[in-house]
């Protein structure tokens, strides 16, 4: 593997995982309702469909995605729906019962919604074809191949977990927890204006 082709893929995906999103808003919001553990089930989701699709992309899959609009299309669709659909459970929230316990960690929940909010994201795949069509060429070795898409997965997985383990600090989450209604409804207002640029996007 080459170094500087190496190295160009790390600050990429740095770059990448660390933008603002729904990934962020997602992360956050499973940590703020489960602390620590959901967190890290929620970071350790999402890296799973990163990975997916950086190794996808390596072995052609994503072109299927991204050949196709309808197919493409409707995974944008797809994933509007979900992100409006978080977003209104998000405004919908209720203030907890201060004598109910937090919820558990971990969960069904948490998986669910680290992997999809990728999976149901095909730009992702977009941007490993492109990020992976200038490093790569008909030359480089399969092992340097694989190890360009596990850097992409590595890095995403843990930069979200350096944001569970942040935000899960006994002090901040104790004082995020308390107003956690109102947390709620910002990430609720924050995936509902995401989805509805998504749609706008896909309406162009």
């Amino acid at each position: 593997m080459n170094l500087a082709t190496w190295l160009t893929v790390v600050s990429i995906c740095m770059l990448g995982a660390m933008s603002p999103g729904p990934s962020l808003a997602v992360v956050l919001r499973h940590t703020l309702h489960g602390g620590r553990g959901a967190g890290a089930v929620t970071a350790i989701a999402h890296g799973a469909g990163v990975g997916l699709y950086s190794f996808a992309s390596m072995s052609g899959l994503a072109l299927l995605i991204t050949a196709s609009p309808t197919v493409f299309r409707a995974f944008e669709w797809a994933g509007a729906a979900y992100l409006a659909w978080m977003g209104l459970r998000g405004l919908l929230a209720r203030p907890a019962d201060e004598d109910q316990p937090p919820p558990a960690a971990g969960g069904a929940g948490a998986i669910r919604d680290g992997f999809l909010i990728v999976f149901l994201n095909p730009k992702i795949a977009v941007f490993f074809i492109a990020l992976f069509s200038q490093v790569i060429g008909s030359d480089t070795p399969a092992a340097a191949r694989v190890g360009y898409a596990a850097t992409a997965w590595i890095i995403d997985t843990a930069w979200y977990l350096v944001v569970a383990w942040l935000f899960s600090n006994p002090r901040w989450l104790a004082a995020l927890r308390r107003n956690a209604v109102w947390f709620e409804r910002l990430f609720g207002v924050i995936l509902l204006g995401l989805a509805g640029r998504l749609l706008l996007e896909t309406l162009k």
